[in-house]
């Protein structure tokens, strides 16, 4: 028998993505990948500066997107075209550093972060 492993996930898109998302009222929006608003090149390397300069450690990429894992926290973060995901284990300091760096992420504007366990899109 395997132990059973909880992980908290927390996402972050475009604007444009919530925006579509409230508008469509649909459940399944979410898996429909042109739902969601592609990232440009620009956003794409402010992010991963973004994460590397929140300790992130930048590992090999897959098909999927770019991979990054935090040192110090059970946190991953995969980066693909569309949006940003962490994935963090299910323990206080990991949820809170993944929420917090989605969150700071969201200051610009551009960015807006969703968290399917606490009640969908972070309202400020």
């Amino acid at each position: 028998m395997y132990p059973l492993v909880m992980s908290y996930d927390i996402r972050l898109f475009k604007t444009e993505t919530k925006n579509r998302e409230q508008s469509l009222n649909d459940e399944n929006f979410f898996d429909n990948e042109s739902n969601l608003a592609p990232f440009t090149v620009q956003e794409i390397q402010d992010l991963t500066e973004s994460l590397l300069d929140y300790g992130y450690e930048q590992q090999d990429g897959n098909g999927d997107g770019q991979n990054f894992s935090h040192p110090e926290y059970t946190i991953t973060a995969l980066l693909t075209n569309r949006g940003l995901y962490f994935t963090a284990g299910f323990d206080t300091d990991s949820i809170f550093e993944a929420g917090m760096a989605a969150s700071e992420l969201t200051d610009t504007g551009e960015f807006q972060k969703y968290d399917p366990q606490n009640g969908g899109w972070e309202e400020v």
